[in-house]
């Protein structure tokens, strides 16, 4: 670590990673995931990525640190065997917004995640990787058949 990067190993920090954004998707061309830093260039990601592809929570990656201070990532270092689901429910379906109504449905598969905004209920789950995929898959499937997400 340096005098301009004050994060110890075990404190959590903010890595950004950078991508192309998604025609028709929201215009973001960065996110920033919380992390608990590991080492002077690593860290442990903290929670799930609304827009970043290619990570999870719990994965480890290598980042560099900008003039600003920011941290970006460089690259995975090791996978977590986590993947992360996103939902966009119906506005106008039977869970509507709500972001409690949600998580219950997800809560029995032990599901955690985040909204990205109340305007925009984009939904960003954490899934382990010794979930059960097929009860979680159904589940999804259902969702989508009755007006869901």
């Amino acid at each position: 670590m340096t005098p301009s990067d004050p994060v110890a190993a075990g404190e959590r920090m903010k890595v950004w990673f950078r991508f192309v954004p998604r025609e028709g998707w929201l215009p973001h061309d960065t996110e920033g995931l919380w992390a608990t830093r590991l080492s002077g260039d690593t860290a442990k990601v903290g929670n799930a990525p609304f827009l970043q592809d290619g990570v999870a929570e719990g994965e480890i990656v290598r980042f560099v640190t900008d003039a600003d201070g920011l941290h970006w990532s460089t690259e995975r270092v090791a996978a977590s065997g986590n993947c992360t689901i996103r939902l966009l429910p119906v506005l106008s379906g039977p869970l509507g917004r709500s972001a409690r109504v949600v998580h219950e449905r997800l809560s029995p598969f032990g599901l955690s995640g985040e909204v990205f905004s109340e305007e925009f209920p984009l939904f960003a789950f954490t899934v382990l990787a010794d979930a059960d995929v097929g009860g979680i898959k159904a589940l999804l499937v259902r969702g989508q058949e009755d007006g869901w997400w």
